[in-house]
């Protein structure tokens, strides 16, 4: 019988498209869809407090890591007692999910039931579908996740086929977090593309890079989405502030033309699993309005509208 522990926001919804949901026993912190996961054990705290602006945390964060220590912390006695047979957690970034180190460090000799351990490597597009992939034949439902690939990737297709058919390819600069100023990585860039537009900042399967305000003003981009690690379209709105209030910000392109938006970072771009589908279909809304209905407007993106200092 299955037992599964997620640790990761994108595995819990890895689990609910392979329809192993039902044999989901725990979940980190972090984990928040599909809805009935919310009754399950948390196994996982942040070891810092997660509240205040985009500095102090990106302080509170640093220091963590600075100093050796891990940025989440893994729940010994939570995860015997659940006596699981798998446990699914990451090594793509310490920063976005509970590590491999903090769970090997947890399983070492207090998990009784001996999980096997279920380790995901997202750092591209082609990672989120081995990754898919590796959760169905750990779980013994190899069929469910070609199933559930070609699903995706049709689909994926199909928007990135209608995006790129429009003539237009506007110059994009993705925000992965506003103070200090961070590009989106990883797969955006290729979400991106598909979307028919033009990547400035990031590279595809790399880390999200840092970046000067002087490369933003120097790139000047058509279009600027606001995509904050972790931060939902609320949190993302109420930190604006450290970009529309730089003496920078209103000679840019982008904002001339009202071309900024805000996305649901949290729920969607930030989260290497089958939403990811979403977030190229967000992109495509935002770049071809001509070609998408906003379907998920308001929801999962809107336009920024700027406030009188």
């Amino acid at each position: 019988m299955l037992r599964i522990v997620s640790l990761i926001a994108s595995a819990s919804e890895i689990l609910s498209t392979l329809g192993l949901t039902r044999h989901q026993v725990g979940r980190s912190h972090e984990c928040d869809f599909p809805a009935e996961i919310l009754a399950l054990p948390i196994c996982t705290s942040p070891a810092f407090p997660t509240d205040g602006s985009s500095a102090e945390i990106d302080q509170r964060v640093k220091q963590r890591v600075a100093d050796a220590l891990s940025v989440y912390e893994v729940s010994r006695e939570v995860l015997d007692e659940l006596q699981p047979t798998h446990v699914i957690t990451q090594t793509q970034c310490r920063v976005c999910a509970v590590s491999l180190e903090d769970v090997e460090r947890a399983l070492t000799g207090w998990v009784t039931s001996r999980p096997k351990l279920v380790a995901l490597e997202p750092n591209a597009l082609a990672d989120i579908w081995s990754d898919i992939q590796r959760v169905a034949v750990s779980c013994g439902v190899p069929e469910r996740g070609e199933q559930a690939l070609e699903a995706l990737q049709g689909t994926m297709g199909e928007i990135s086929a209608r995006a790129c058919h429009s003539p237009r390819r506007p110059r994009v600069a993705c925000i992965e977090w506003h103070e200090p100023l961070m590009a989106a990585g990883n797969w955006v860039p290729e979400l991106v593309e598909m979307a028919g537009a033009v990547n400035l900042f990031g590279q595809a399967g790399a880390h999200s890079p840092w970046m000067t305000w002087q490369q933003l003003v120097e790139a000047d981009p058509d279009v600027i989405v606001s995509m904050p690690c972790g931060f939902d379209l609320a949190r993302t709105c109420a930190e604006m502030y450290w970009l529309d209030r730089r003496p920078e910000w209103p000679k840019l392109r982008a904002v001339q033309t009202g071309q900024v938006y805000l996305a649901d970072g949290n729920q969607y771009f930030n989260r290497p699993g089958p939403r990811i589908v979403e977030s190229l279909q967000i992109l495509a809304e935002i770049l071809h309005p001509e070609a998408f209905e906003p379907a998920l407007e308001g929801a999962a993106w809107r336009g920024h509208v700027e406030l009188a200092a």
